[in-house]
């Protein structure tokens, strides 16, 4: 038991070390901050531009053009009419959010016995226009790897598209970005939506992981054209903006790496409570 504890001890104070440590480092100008509150309410201009417009029941236009993952034009239409849609607004090259946003899909539908191309789609487009079919194809080979259901590629698609079809699209779905010529990425909330066959918009679920449990139940309702409630918008911001510094940082990872230090501090006030537990406690008879 004092081995166990010890290793822990060691392991804890080690960690806590290296993770107070990058914390601090982060933080310096121009590096990753965190700050209480709401980011949107501390930003002056780039953060309030940014979130969902809850749009429930509201058509997502079918004529609009893209490019899938092969290069070929498509009309967002070609996917209406036969299964609902998992909908996710994304940029291929984002350095954060997108990846663990499209990563959270996948979790989530791998744990379902529903499969991608039977019960339902899967549609990612990039509101980056500078992204092109290469990007959305590497994209999609590296998610349907993931999802690991052969035969099931056909439920997946990856989009690009002009400046003009992104604009419409973020717009009738009420996805709010900007972009940030200072550090030359986009600030954008996490989230994903769910439309109905006909394309219309049944459920919003915020954030980077989601319930399967209320994925699955948001695909049957939609699957039947049954529109959910709006829920409330405890949004996960890409960017954070720190009024003392006046810079933004990139603010879900700082809260990761905070999250762990907790995390490590919490088990070494464990090994200390242990630790004096043991003391006081005299050895019991045959106890080796």
């Amino acid at each position: 038991m004092k081995k166990w504890i010890g290793r822990v001890a060691v392991a804890a104070l080690v960690g806590l070390a290296l993770g107070t440590a990058e914390a601090r480092a982060q933080g310096g100008p121009g590096g990753m901050r965190y700050t209480p509150g709401d980011p949107s309410a501390q930003s002056p201009d780039l953060l309030r531009d940014v979130g969902f417009d809850q749009r429930l029941n509201e058509q997502v236009p079918p004529d609009l053009l893209f490019r899938d993952e092969t290069g070929k034009v498509v009309r967002l239409g070609d996917y209406f009419g036969k299964r609902p849609i998992v909908l996710a607004l994304v940029y291929y090259e984002c350095p954060m959010l997108c990846s663990q946003i499209l990563n959270g899909v996948v979790s989530a539908l791998d744990i379902l016995k529903f499969d991608a191309g039977k019960e339902f789609d899967v549609i990612a487009v990039s509101f980056n226009p500078k992204e092109g079919p290469g990007l959305a194809s590497a994209k999609k080979r590296a998610y349907t790897e993931r999802y690991k259901r052969p035969g099931t590629e056909h439920g997946w698609h990856f989009l690009t598209g002009t400046p003009e079809s992104i604009a419409q699209l973020t717009t009738a779905v009420g996805f709010r970005y900007a972009w940030d010529a200072k550090t030359e990425q986009y600030a954008h909330a996490a989230g994903i939506m769910v439309l109905t066959p006909e394309g219309r918009i049944a459920k919003y679920h915020y954030g980077v992981e989601y319930s399967p449990r209320d994925l699955r139940l948001a695909l049957v309702e939609a699957s039947s054209s049954r529109i959910g409630n709006a829920v409330d918008q405890v949004l996960l911001y890409c960017y954070h903006y720190d009024p003392t510094t006046g810079q933004y940082g990139l603010a879900a990872m700082t809260a990761v790496r905070l999250g762990g230090v907790a995390t490590i501090a919490g088990m070494l006030t464990f090994w200390i409570v242990m630790w004096r537990r043991e003391r006081r406690e005299p050895d019991a008879p045959g106890r080796v």
